[in-house]
C-alpha cells in the first residue's frame, strides 16, 4: 500500500449567480472559461463533488477511495468511527461580488430526518474585504416564529437582521440555524460540516441568465431557524506573530491561526485527527519524511493522521488556516 503523504486535491470552480473574479486576481487559481467564479471547492466529500488527488503517488484518486482504503490511517481513529467512509468537512473559498442569498443551514437532526444528510455548521474567516463591506448573522433583537414571519411576509425581513461592518481577518462561526448572508465585496475562506443543503429565505428578487428566479425554502426554513439573539456574531481572537492562536472550537472541527514570519515545526503526535492547512497568505514547504512539498496561497493541504511531525519552512512568511476534528 502506498504510504500517504501531505495531499493536495484538485480545485472544483463553481459558478453563480453572485460570483466574481478574486478567485483569479487574488487567489491567482484560474477558473478557465466560466463568466466568474463564485466558489472553489478544495477539499470535498459531497456525494456529487468528490475531491481528487492532484499530485504524488497518488494523483487522481478520489477522497471516498482514499477513505475506504486507509481509512483511520487517513482521518484517525476516532473521526473513522463517527464518520466512516465520509470525509467529514467541506473546505471553500467564495468570492460574493454580488450578497449571497439570505439563508439558512439545518442541523444534524433536521438534516438527518429531511436529507438523510449531516448538518451544516460553518465557519468564515474573511480573506479580503473591498471597503465598506458587510455580512449578515443571526438577528438583531430576539424573536419567535410568529413575529418572524410578521417581518418576512410585510417585506421587513432585512429590518431583524443583524448586519456587521467586515475588515480583513474578522472570523464568524455559524451554527446550523443562524440566519446569514455573505455580502458583496467579500473573499472568504469557508470550513464546514460536509453538507450542501441550503435553505434559501430570500433572494433579493433576482434572476438567473433564463429570466428564472431561484427557489426559495421559506417553509422548509422554519424548523431550521435559531430565533434567538446573542450579544455577539463576531469572533474574538487576539492575533500574535509566530504562534498558534485558536479561533473557534466546536463538535465539527477546531480551526487555528498561524501567522508566521519564520519557519516552524508542528507536532501532531497526540491528535487522534487529519489537518487541513489553508493557505492565506504567503508561501511555505511541508517537510515530511524527507521529502518537500511546496504550498502557495490559494492551497489547501490534507495532513493524513499517520504523519505526525511536519516543519513548515518559509522565506517569505505565511499565514494558515489550521483545522481538525478534537
Amino acid at each position: 500500500m502506498q504510504s500517504l503523504y501531505p495531499l493536495k486535491f484538485q480545485t472544483i470552480y463553481k459558478d453563480k449567480i453572485w460570483g466574481g473574479q478574486k478567485i483569479k486576481t487574488y487567489l491567482h487559481k484560474d477558473f478557465g472559461n466560466l463568466p466568474n467564479c463564485g466558489e472553489t471547492w478544495e477539499i470535498s466529500g459531497v456525494k456529487s463533488d468528490v475531491s481528487v488527488v492532484a499530485d504524488g503517488p497518488l494523483k487522481g484518486n478520489r477522497l471516498d477511495s482514499l477513505l475506504e482504503e486507509y481509512k483511520e490511517d487517513l482521518v484517525g481513529k476516532k473521526v473513522y468511527d463517527h464518520f466512516g467512509d465520509i470525509f467529514p468537512l467541506l473546505i471553500k473559498f467564495i468570492d460574493a461580488n454580488e450578497d449571497l442569498s439570505i439563508q439558512v443551514h439545518p442541523n444534524d437532526e433536521l438534516a438527518k430526518k429531511r436529507h438523510d444528510s449531516f448538518g451544516k455548521t460553518e465557519m468564515w474567516y474573511v480573506v479580503e474585504a473591498d471597503p465598506g463591506s458587510t455580512l449578515i448573522a443571526g438577528f438583531n433583537k430576539e424573536l419567535d416564529e410568529q413575529e418572524y414571519l410578521d417581518k418576512f411576509n410585510s417585506g421587513q425581513l432585512t429590518d431583524i437582521l443583524n448586519k456587521e461592518d467586515v475588515k480583513s481577518g474578522d472570523v464568524f462561526f455559524l451554527p446550523a440555524g443562524r440566519v446569514h448572508t455573505i455580502g458583496k465585496g467579500l473573499l472568504i475562506a469557508e470550513i464546514q460540516q460536509t453538507s450542501d443543503i441550503t435553505y434559501r429565505i430570500y433572494d433579493f428578487d433576482r434572476v438567473d441568465d433564463k429570466g428564472n428566479k431561484r427557489e426559495l425554502h421559506v417553509e422548509e426554513a422554519l424548523a431550521a431557524i435559531d430565533y434567538k439573539h446573542y450579544p455577539e456574531y463576531k469572533t474574538s481572537y487576539h492575533p500574535k506573530e509566530n504562534e498558534t492562536v485558536k479561533l473557534l472550537s466546536c463538535p465539527y472541527f477546531t480551526t487555528n491561526l498561524m501567522d508566521f514570519t519564520e519557519s516552524t515545526e508542528k507536532d501532531y503526535s497526540g491528535l487522534d485527527s487529519f489537518v487541513i492547512y489553508v493557505c492565506l497568505e504567503g508561501d511555505y514547504s511541508i517537510k515530511s519524511d524527507g521529502e518537500t512539498y511546496p504550498v502557495k496561497m490559494g492551497d489547501c493541504v490534507l495532513l493524513p493522521k499517520t504523519i505526525d511531525k511536519v516543519q513548515l519552512e518559509t522565506v517569505s512568511g505565511f499565514k494558515i488556516l489550521e483545522s481538525y476534528i478534537e
